[in-house]
């Protein structure tokens, strides 16, 4: 079971992948459209870039802030080998929450739906460092 909490840290890193992956497609199908130019993104995004341009980019930033806190609560369960089915299911719901929350954001992010994802996400986050705090102690 040890091993098991690493699965949701795989899912995650790749969904964070495929988010990288979708800042270039839109950046260039932006340029190829004439709606942006290199000199667009000299110093980060410029205001000239368009809002669904920098969705991708945003959801990236997203994707690489709080989730480094569930790195580290699951590398925790991994060292320690206290990984129980509780952790596991919350890692998990941690990894379809964030993925809903991607998925709001970057299609028809109505800001009340993502802000639902995004605060479940860190309940099931804290819930998580919870857990592995009270299986340490």
């Amino acid at each position: 079971m040890k091993a098991a909490i690493l699965y949701p840290m795989v899912a995650l890193a790749g969904l964070t992948f495929v988010v990288l992956l979708l800042i270039p497609a839109a950046r260039f199908r932006a340029a190829a459209r004439g709606q942006v130019t290199s000199r667009d993104f000299r110093y980060g995004e410029s205001a000239h870039v368009p809002g669904e341009v920098s969705l991708p980019n945003r959801n990236l930033m997203n994707l690489l802030e709080l989730p480094v806190l569930f790195y580290v609560v699951c590398l925790g369960f991994y060292v320690t080998a206290t990984v129980d089915a509780r952790a596991l299911y919350l890692a998990w719901a941690y990894v379809a929450l964030r993925a809903l929350h991607s998925l709001i954001h970057l299609t028809y992010t109505k800001v009340f739906h993502r802000l639902i994802a995004y605060a479940a996400s860190n309940v099931a986050l804290i819930a998580l460092w919870v857990r592995w705090t009270g299986a340490i102690t």
